[in-house]
């Protein structure tokens, strides 16, 4: 039901879009919600940000790397720092080690969201948390490229829930994703820089994906 509800507001967007990168994205269909998670494509995405609100915060940078199955690109990772609209808070240079020249340095968000949605076109979206990457790309696409998106996307702190034994409430804090990577016991990344938690992502999906009782498929994992 997800993923028919997802193609087709895809479909809607894409019959009122101009023509240009977000409707080179939207005409990409979704895969098949029959599809073995195992076969399908994949991006990785982490976003560094000033906060925790699309409409009043700002992208600091995107880390995000390919999936093809259940195999990881390293040679199609990306990270972009974004040259944002005010100065970085003391706060944001702490927590993601950008500094103003850094950032004063970064690329356009529109050049790094237009580079993002060429590499994800025909991808399903994975991330820890996928309700902030799809709000804030969804804000960036409508402030900066005319419109919103539709994106496909396996939330691997979702999966995580789904894959506990039923009625067991999940202790504070085992849900995050440094956590949940010890879990699996997969190596520790250093936190809030967006590739390596991009690829960190990546990684727990894989193993969620080993760790599932049976293979699902898209239209079972679809956030």
């Amino acid at each position: 039901m997800r993923r028919l509800a997802g193609e087709l507001r895809r479909r809607w967007l894409l019959a009122r879009a101009p023509a240009g990168p977000r409707r080179d994205f939207l005409a990409a269909p979704w895969p098949p919600g029959g599809l073995p998670c195992a076969a399908a494509r994949y991006l990785a995405l982490d976003l560094e940000t000033t906060g925790g609100d699309p409409q009043q915060h700002e992208i600091v940078s995107l880390g995000w790397v390919c999936l093809d199955g259940p195999r990881i690109d390293l040679g199609s990772a990306r990270r972009r720092i974004v040259r944002i609209a005010g100065a970085m808070s003391a706060e944001s240079a702490t927590v993601h080690a950008i500094t103003d020249d850094e950032a004063a340095a970064g690329v356009p968000l529109d050049a790094a969201l237009r580079e993002l949605l060429a590499a994800l076109a025909g991808r399903v979206l994975i991330a820890h948390y996928a309700p902030t990457e799809r709000g804030f790309v969804d804000a960036a696409c409508r402030r900066l490229l005319g419109g919103g998106i539709a994106i496909p996307a396996i939330d691997t702190l979702d999966i995580a829930r789904r894959l506990m034994p039923p009625g067991q409430a999940p202790a504070p804090g085992s849900l995050r994703l440094g956590t949940l990577r010890r879990h699996y016991g997969l190596p520790r990344y250093p936190a809030h820089d967006a590739l390596s938690d991009a690829l960190a992502a990546a990684e727990l999906f894989l193993a969620q994906l080993g760790a599932a009782p049976r293979p699902p498929t898209l239209a079972e994992w679809l956030a």
